[in-house]
């Protein structure tokens, strides 16, 4: 099911949230502050974020400034604030959507159904000149192909689209080659390796972006 990170600083209303999505079958994780959610998603994914802006601290604007640096997970915000140019300053930081308080809970609902929709048939993803097409299962860089094996794709596609978020070898193993298998750490390192080798000789710049993380695993950044 999928996974709603809520960031408000008023307890009522996180609980109020939970206890709406939760009964239409999302899983909610609370957070009572910018800086507690952005912590969360340093090593944790969610679906979509639904964010406070009148905040203490941090406020919603500083915050999805913040994750927009590192992450594109959809963004909708909360607030109290009826006025366009408050929403207008939402979406220009990155926000996919604002709704004011107080809301109904069927148009929060919609709201939120609509974007994981939208994202969940996104197969393209696209940085730096580099094209990762689920649905052809290619991989282009200035337009150039690439030929990657199906491991190799699934772990490129993986990295890209969780972007700063370090994935140990044991979570990689686990999602690219499933929950019941014998591949070892050192099968993931060769995997990186021949990314490594086949990006760098089309000319992409992989050691600015494929990180290792030492005694870890591997990022995107």
């Amino acid at each position: 099911m999928p996974k709603i990170l809520l960031i408000d600083d008023e307890l009522r209303m996180l609980q109020l949230l939970t206890l709406y999505l939760e009964h239409h079958g999302f899983t909610c994780i609370s957070a009572n502050s910018g800086e507690e959610g952005i912590k969360y998603l340093e090593n944790n994914q969610a679906d979509i974020i639904l964010l406070d802006v009148m905040m203490p601290s941090l406020n919603g604007w500083e915050t999805a400034s913040e994750i927009r640096k590192y992450s594109d997970i959809p963004i909708i915000m909360l607030t109290a604030r009826d006025t366009s140019t408050d929403m207008v300053r939402g979406l220009n930081i990155g926000a996919d959507d604002y709704i004011t308080k107080p809301f109904d809970e069927n148009v929060l609902i919609a709201r939120i159904q609509a974007i994981l929709r939208r994202t969940k048939h996104s197969d393209k993803i696209e940085m730096y000149g580099l094209v990762w097409d689920e649905r052809t299962h290619a991989l282009y860089y200035n337009e150039e192909s690439i030929i990657l094996t199906p491991k190799e794709f699934e772990m490129v596609g993986l990295l890209m689209k969780n972007k700063n978020i370090v994935f140990n070898r044991e979570k990689l193993v686990e999602t690219v080659w499933g929950y019941d298998t014998n591949i070892e750490d050192r099968t993931v390192d060769s995997h990186v390796r021949n990314i490594r080798d086949k990006l760098r000789k089309a000319g992409f710049p992989i050691e600015n972006h494929l990180k290792t993380v030492w005694g870890i695993g591997y990022k995107w950044e």
